[in-house]
């Protein structure tokens, strides 16, 4: 059981001041009974007046690890807000809490409340795009691919409800699209076995990948590919041997035959988390993705 946030209790906090940008902490934006709240850390530059573009940023760690306060996403949060875009990092449930399509819905949320409390937060409704790594690209990809789908399985009840979930933008880091194939398209050296039963990927869905084929197509982006998706960029390293760059090349080639508007680059030498490769030169990439897409 969910249940539908009153939204007139969970307005927006004041925000604080923090050098060169305002910052919202720890905002609550969903609750589940039996789970902790839901909560993102928004961000936007102090010199900016207007309504800004915004980017939701999702982080990895194979739906088992990880959280929004990551200092690596220090960094890439640091670079968006230089570019001059608002960013929000956002939280979710992770598979041992609960299996999917809990995680979507939770990122979901999280952007419905942002949408909902656009203006008072200086955000554009209009001009939001999404940008996540590994199992963060993942719930990034069925964001992009769902928005806005009226099947409660893929949106929730929990949260701010009757506002739209839709993004206008993606950038998906080494990112599963295809729970189905990824043990077929592994690295010769490649480790998980994806479809042994602890695998990450197993743990998301509840059991064997390939025992569960239902529910590992539920939760694989290529399963809501079509021409109307918005424009997403792939990024993925040629030598991943977490995820297999095949994920990428499937979900690109998927969206391609229908015209929609993607690109794909594979990263040579890179491994998962793009090891191995100067990070630079590909936030900057990405960056200019959402510049050409959310202007």
């Amino acid at each position: 059981m969910t249940a539908t946030l009153d939204s007139q209790r969970y307005c927006p906090p004041p925000p604080v001041t923090h050098g060169d940008r305002i910052a919202w902490w720890d905002v609550t934006v969903a609750e589940v009974p039996g789970y902790r709240p839901l909560t993102l850390d928004l961000f936007r530059p102090t010199a900016v007046g207007h309504p800004l573009p915004l980017i939701v940023w999702i982080h990895g760690g194979g739906w088992l690890f990880g959280g929004n306060k990551d200092a690596a996403h220090g960094r890439i949060a640091d670079r968006i807000l230089a570019a001059g875009f608002a960013v929000a990092r956002v939280t979710y449930r992770l598979s041992a809490e609960a299996r999917f399509p809990a995680q979507l819905h939770d990122v979901k949320a999280a952007v419905r409340w942002l949408r909902r409390n656009a203006a008072g937060l200086g955000l554009d409704p209009s001009r939001f795009g999404v940008w996540g790594e590994s199992a963060g690209g993942h719930l990034a990809a069925l964001i992009a691919l769902t928005g806005d789908d009226p099947d409660p399985a893929l949106t929730g009840r929990s949260g701010v409800p009757g506002v739209s979930d839709a993004v206008q933008s993606a950038v998906l880091w080494y990112a599963p699209s295809n729970l189905l194939s990824m043990a077929a398209q592994n690295h010769p050296e490649g480790r998980p076995d994806h479809d042994a039963p602890g695998s990450p990927e197993s743990r998301l869905v509840g059991g064997p990948v390939q025992e569960l084929p239902a529910e590992s197509a539920a939760a694989s982006p290529v399963t809501y590919v079509t021409g109307d998706a918005p424009p997403m960029l792939l990024l993925h390293g040629a030598d991943d041997r977490t995820v297999p760059a095949g994920q990428s090349e499937e979900l690109h080639d998927r969206l391609a035959a229908l015209s929609a508007p993607v690109c794909l680059r594979l990263i040579p030498g890179a491994g998962h988390r793009f090891t191995g490769v100067d990070l630079d030169p590909l936030i900057s990439g990405s960056l200019q993705h959402f510049t050409a897409t959310l202007s």
